[in-house]
């Protein structure tokens, strides 16, 4: 039943039991000594009367013996001169003070009821009983010390062992909310790789198809078989992510289809919308690539045409894949668009995308540069290689 209550209950009810214990203890002893004083007639009535007082007193402090435990042990050092019936209180503080307080602090408190019961000893015995008096005070005084000693050690090394399973389980808190946000990120960039493309393609041939009142039948039929093919494709995207989350085992949220070899197919859905593009793939066709890489190299097209679709549709653009180094390398270069887009974008592609590269072993630089005296946008990034 106890171990089903909180801590801080147990150790409370644990403390009125030893408190109850220790009581009982100091006044078994004092009973004891003022009994037999009594039966040996060593004991005045007044002697009696002061003997119990000072017993009572005793025992009454070790109710504080926890909130100060050096401050008791010092007070308790005072009857012990008088009389050995406060002998049980007396062991008890000194445990409480050693289990609690240093060991420079403990041991000079219990050197000093030492002293104390060697002056009891001397002022009320002779020479054979004094020695035999001390050795038994020195036997006395060092068990508790001793016990106190070995508690108190027990209790450090418990509070460490319990701060450091906290230390493990915040860390391990931590340690997942990272991971969850992680793969927060990881989950946004998927979806945004997958989507940001097609919704884009989607929403610039509906606006070709908004725009362009006298297109024929021809027309109006292929830019809606392309809006069908754009968005079916988006819901392949989002249900085959969908399926991974779904999913129970840890599958990659990456297509393992998305590489080089499709890039031409993205290149040729942006020339549909009226972009022009220039595709040059100068890789090695024996090149071994990565699927990292590969996969990485899809990616940074895919979003380049994506911007410049939405931003710089009336542009053309320069999309070139090669080797160079240690490096494969890919850009997409095109100029500062004059009729952007209305398509909605969330400005967190590039970031994405500079996480991905990132992570790949490479980097990614992007921003205006001045090619032939004019301002042009280019997107660049290098990976190793070879993978």
């Amino acid at each position: 039943m106890n171990s089903r209550l909180p801590s801080n209950l147990r150790s409370s009810h644990r403390d009125r039991v030893w408190d109850i214990a220790a009581t009982l203890f100091s006044v078994f002893i004092a009973v004891l000594v003022i009994a037999d004083g009594l039966d040996r007639g060593v004991f005045s009535d007044s002697k009696a009367i002061v003997v119990v007082v000072l017993s009572i007193v005793s025992i009454i402090l070790l109710w504080w013996r926890r909130r100060w435990p050096i401050a008791v042990a010092l007070a308790l050092a005072l009857p012990t001169i008088f009389t050995d019936a406060v002998g049980g209180a007396e062991l008890v503080a000194i445990y409480t003070m050693a289990s609690r307080r240093s060991w420079q602090a403990s041991v000079p408190v219990s050197v000093l009821h030492l002293a104390a019961s060697l002056v009891f000893a001397g002022v009320f015995m002779d020479g054979e009983a004094f020695l035999s008096a001390g050795i038994l005070s020195l036997a006395l005084l060092s068990i508790p010390l001793t016990w106190g000693f070995v508690v108190k050690a027990r209790r450090e090394v418990i509070d460490s062992l319990r701060e450091r399973a906290e230390r493990a389980e915040a860390a391990a808190l931590e340690r997942a909310d990272r991971v969850r946000g992680q793969e927060r990120e990881r989950i946004a960039r998927e979806m945004h790789d997958a989507l940001a493309h097609r919704i884009s393609m989607v929403s610039l041939h509906a606006g070709a198809l908004e725009v362009r009142v006298d297109a024929d039948r021809a027309e109006i039929e292929t830019i809606a078989a392309t809006i069908r093919a754009s968005a079916h494709g988006a819901l392949d995207d989002l249900r085959e992510i969908l399926g991974v989350l779904r999913s129970e085992d840890d599958s990659p949220l990456m297509r393992p289809t998305s590489g080089i070899g499709d890039i031409p197919s993205i290149v040729e859905e942006v020339r549909a919308v009226g972009v022009v593009v220039d595709y040059r793939n100068d890789i090695p066709v024996n090149a071994e690539i990565s699927a990292t890489s590969s996969r990485t190299m899809f990616r940074v097209v895919q979003e380049g045409l994506t911007n410049t679709c939405k931003h710089a549709v009336d542009t053309a653009v320069l999309v070139r894949l090669w080797t160079a180094d240690e490096y494969l390398r890919v850009s997409l270069t095109n100029a500062l668009g004059t009729r952007p887009t209305e398509v909605p974008g969330a400005h967190s592609g590039l970031i994405g995308l500079t996480e991905r590269v990132t992570l790949a072993g490479g980097r990614l630089e992007y921003g205006l540069r001045f090619c032939d005296g004019l301002p042009r946008y280019v997107l660049e990034a290098w990976l190793p290689w070879p993978g």
